[in-house]
């Protein structure tokens, strides 16, 4: 379980083949690794990994076929936003987020307003009824509120923080994000189909 708060922006050091999938190694950035433990879950890009291998400066994972087929922003060579799992104890600053990626969404526009900037994003068409105004996104890893939705096409406003300390400072048209609806929308929807 995390919280969509990024705390390091990491590089993608090596991508090699493992079985159907692949062995990631990632080089730490400021996440910094003394209180990390082989077994313990990281977010990569909003996606849920656990950690297999590990120094001071750098930490590997396996990632299967199942979930390259699904994710976007896996590859080698490439910045992913991280953080670690979240302890009972710790502050929820963003909101609920499993790192299971729901699907992968592209970017219409990131545009600056002076001050902040708009991310228009088309998510697929199935996850359109999970996607509210007000409510919660989680887009690439980054606990998001949603301020305006028509039907798949969401906007959301990015504040000069956030921009700066993730991987967003990288977006433009035309790029993939992975996208994880709020699970309450999941469970509400499960809910209701229920004989």
């Amino acid at each position: 379980m995390f919280t969509g708060i990024v705390t390091a922006v990491g590089r993608i050091t090596s991508a090699t083949p493992s079985g159907d999938g692949l062995r990631l190694r990632i080089g730490a950035g400021d996440l910094g690794m003394d209180d990390v433990a082989i077994g313990d879950s990281i977010a990569l890009q909003g996606v849920c990994h656990t950690v297999v291998a590990k120094d001071a400066e750098s930490f590997e994972v396996d990632t299967s076929r199942a979930t390259l087929d699904v994710t976007t922003g896996l590859e080698e060579g490439r910045e992913v936003n991280l953080e670690k799992s979240l302890r009972l104890a710790d502050r929820l600053g963003g909101h609920l987020v499993q790192g299971h990626v729901d699907g992968v969404g592209g970017v219409v526009a990131f545009d600056d307003l002076g001050g902040s900037w708009k991310l228009v994003v088309d998510a697929p068409g199935a996850l359109a009824r999970f996607i509210a105004r007000k409510g919660s996104i989680c887009v690439d890893g980054v606990s998001l509120t949603v301020n305006e939705v028509e039907g798949a096409r969401f906007e959301i406003n990015i504040i000069p923080h956030t921009r700066e300390v993730t991987t967003f400072k990288r977006l433009a048209p035309g790029a993939l994000v992975n996208l994880e609806v709020d699970m309450m929308a999941r469970y509400v929807e499960r809910l209701l189909q229920a004989p």
